[in-house]
């Protein structure tokens, strides 16, 4: 049967026809696209390259964007909506997605000249380039005002150095969004790929996260053209794309948990053990009702950020107490559904350990859980604790 959803409060209440309809539009996508064929893709390491053109006739990349660029020009609660079904899938087919729209199309649109817009996002948005967005490098995740990769003016541009790791789509991408150090100041360059001096080697071995592409980006005298920077300086430039991005990640790990979740309650009415389904049994239950209740909490801080979001009032804060949340109880969920399935919850044929697996990188990217904290503390305080 397919999966109707976990909607406990009634949020389906609160939202519009059309955002409905996007939401079932991607939830059927997912059972008939993505869920038969990911874990076969989870087992080997691949990403499931094909599902790329589809997700652009669907309107998913840039979904927030204006149409004169290609893009839908939809709401942010609709781009939620977008997120939790597709990390329902799996969090590789969200973060491809999550990549692509917040951390290239994001700033490109924002940031970009006009010559810029017109030459990517259409071509983003239809899926015929794929970007990256080079910020972490193998010393600097949670302070990149650290990061040592340089821009140095030339007659012509800019010669980049230096090295970033653990890039979702890195090999495979058309553009990265690299963001270097150009007389001491953060900058953003668009970097195409071919161009001399830049290489980009995926990176293998990865128990989480199995169906991304993740790669490490090279820049050995890389030349690009002045045209190619980006019109924003400092790290309020790539914070504010980390924004977007832990936008989506908070709906998509309630889109995690979803899964999870129905899976376990589904098991549990029907695993039969000392003569009566499991469900039945009081341990059991309190389970499945924390999960529950974790999940309506979540959903409801969601719908309520996608609605401050839409209103122009969401603060940067505000989307860290949403990650930092959703994905904890997306990951206390996932290893609950696991032990009411017992030993058949380590079994691909159930998606639960693939869930978990990959949210123990999502607790770690964009953000870890502790510098959210950080985040929260020092704005509910007013005393910064991170050094």
């Amino acid at each position: 049967m397919a999966f109707q959803g976990v909607d406990y409060y009634r949020i389906d209440d609160l939202l519009t026809e059309e955002q409905k309809l996007v939401r079932q539009t991607v939830r059927e996508f997912v059972e008939t696209e993505v869920i038969p064929i990911i874990e076969q893709h989870y087992r080997e390491g691949t990403f499931p390259m094909h599902l790329v053109p589809k997700m652009a006739e669907l309107g998913l990349f840039g979904i927030t964007l204006p149409p004169e660029y290609g893009c839908a020009g939809a709401d942010n609660i609709t781009y939620g909506l977008v997120m939790q079904e597709l990390e329902r899938g799996d969090s590789a087919i969200r973060s491809f997605v999550s990549v692509q729209s917040a951390l290239v199309m994001y700033p490109i649109y924002t940031y970009g000249t006009e010559e810029q817009k017109r030459r990517w996002l259409p071509k983003l948005a239809r899926g015929e380039a794929i970007g990256c967005f080079g910020l972490t490098e193998p010393d600097y995740g949670s302070n990149p005002a650290g990061m040592l990769t340089t821009a140095r003016r030339t007659a012509n541009g800019f010669v980049l150095n230096g090295t970033k790791m653990w890039i979702t789509n890195g090999s495979i991408a058309d553009l990265a969004v690299v963001w270097a150090k150009l007389d001491g100041e953060v900058h953003g360059f668009l970097v195409e790929k071919g161009t001399p001096g830049f290489t980009a080697v995926e990176m293998k071995n990865k128990h989480s996260l199995r169906a991304s592409v993740t790669s490490e980006l090279i820049f050995q005298d890389c030349e690009i053209p002045e045209e190619n920077m980006l019109q924003v300086r400092g790290l309020k430039g790539p914070l504010s794309c980390l924004t977007q991005a832990r936008y989506g990640i908070a709906w998509g790990a309630v889109g995690s948990a979803m899964a999870t979740f129905e899976v376990a309650l589904t098991y549990a009415k029907t695993r039969i053990q000392f003569g009566r389904p499991i469900a039945s049994f009081q341990l059991i239950q309190d389970k499945l009702v924390w999960m529950l209740t974790e999940i309506t909490k979540a959903q409801l801080l969601c719908f309520r950020l996608g609605q401050l979001k839409d209103e122009g009032k969401m603060t940067f804060q505000q989307v860290s107490l949403a990650k930092r949340n959703n994905v904890d109880i997306a990951l206390t969920v996932a290893r609950m559904a696991r032990e009411i399935l017992g030993a058949n919850g380590i079994l691909d044929e159930y998606p639960v350990m693939r869930h978990m697996m990959n949210l123990e990188s999502v607790k770690t990217y964009e953000g870890t859980h502790e510098i959210h904290t950080l985040i929260l503390g020092a704005d509910i305080t007013g005393f910064p604790a991170f050094t």
